[in-house]
């Protein structure tokens, strides 16, 4: 359950006053327009000041449907993206990939958020920490988005150190000989456009394994039929479940070999 601004100030009281912490939620609602609620800020002012006492979860426990507070490296990033709302207004996303220890996952930024990436603040090997991010099933695989009761924060106190080589993916192409491609499936993304998403099944070496083609890569994967051979390059490796998946979008290269 989500504390209150008085309930989170206990664990600072000794570093500010209670005055001195209204005014600084005050100041800081004032940076977000308005838009964020009060105890969430409270929380990103305790979190500043190393006084969250949320555990931090390893992108290989989460879970759907669940909160979750996590510390990555992002690692790709796609294009921003407007949409049109059910309310008539225009806003914007954006997905992009994080990676600690022990796997990676999407994560995704809406609207205001939006213009961390934009101003730079994000970028790739950027560190960030999110707080209270809601596990969700994407279209992608697991996927952090942050809601009304999110956070996120750049270059937080705590970080992780992966090397360089780490921050990308060692088995970032595959290849063997299409044995089975599943018809096309269509469906409404979060942001009220289109999507569409196929699998393929890929034999090498007696083993097969399935592959989930996203979007304008579903449209490459129909030049080829069973029995042909093909690599896939730039693939997205995610962990769902303790298990592997391997998923191809936008930046993934399909040739013929």
């Amino acid at each position: 359950m989500q504390k209150t601004k008085e309930q989170l100030y206990d664990l600072i009281r000794d570093l500010k006053t209670k005055n001195e912490f209204e005014k600084e939620i005050e100041i800081k609602s004032k940076e977000f327009d308005d838009l964020i609620d009060e105890n969430i800020i409270a929380l990103l002012i305790i979190d500043e000041l190393g006084r969250n006492t949320q555990t931090i979860s390893k992108i290989s426990s989460l879970n759907p449907g669940t909160e979750s507070t996590i510390i990555g490296i992002i690692t790709h990033i796609n294009q921003i993206r407007n949409f049109n709302k059910k309310n008539g207004t225009r806003g914007k996303v954006i997905n992009l990939e994080i990676k600690d220890e022990t796997g990676s996952c999407g994560l995704v930024l809406w609207d205001k958020d939006v213009e961390l990436v934009k101003d730079k603040k994000i970028k790739i090997g950027t560190n960030v920490k999110i707080i209270n991010g809601y596990i969700k099933d994407g279209y992608n695989g697991l996927e952090i988005n942050i809601g009304r009761w999110g956070l996120i924060e750049t270059e937080p106190s705590e970080t992780i150190n992966l090397k360089k080589e780490e921050q990308t993916k060692k088995n970032d192409k595959t290849k063997g000989k299409i044995i089975g491609i599943e018809p096309t499936r269509a469906f409404f993304k979060d942001n009220g456009e289109f999507g569409f998403v196929t699998k393929i099944i890929l034999e090498e070496n007696g083993k097969s394994k399935q592959i989930t083609i996203w979007d304008e890569k579903v449209k490459d994967i129909q030049k080829f039929k069973n029995g042909d051979i093909i690599e896939i390059k730039n693939i997205d490796i995610r962990n769902k479940g303790g298990k592997e998946e391997i998923h191809v979008n936008s930046k993934g290269v399909i040739l013929r070999i």
